[in-house]
């Protein structure tokens, strides 16, 4: 059984959209809305599209976006650690050399 969603008004485009939001989503629903928002906007400045080509062109380009963003190579963590580490022990070197405030 699903947990219940609440409705929710959103604007895209200067057009009201009501739509179901589970509890807790909310935040993230309007992060979303706000993206997409920008997203036809954008393309609707460049472009002369609008309604359902408008739509169906912010789509692809946020899938797109999506696709080269699970394509790009994950963080090496270790190299990662390694970076911090080494930032640690300059950043210590450097206040082991001050002077006492107090």
């Amino acid at each position: 059984m699903s947990a219940p969603s609440h409705t929710i008004e959103v604007t895209l485009m200067g057009r009201s959209y009501r739509v179901a939001c589970p509890p807790g989503e909310r935040e993230a629903l309007e992060t979303a809305v706000a993206y997409l928002d920008g997203k036809l906007k954008e393309i609707a400045i460049r472009t002369r599209a609008s309604g359902e080509r408008l739509a169906v062109m912010a789509a692809l380009n946020i899938a797109h976006e999506l696709i080269e963003l699970r394509a790009a190579p994950a963080p090496d963590a270790e190299a990662l650690r390694s970076r911090i580490g080494a930032l640690t022990g300059r950043v210590e070197a450097a206040l082991a050399q001050q002077d006492p405030l107090f």
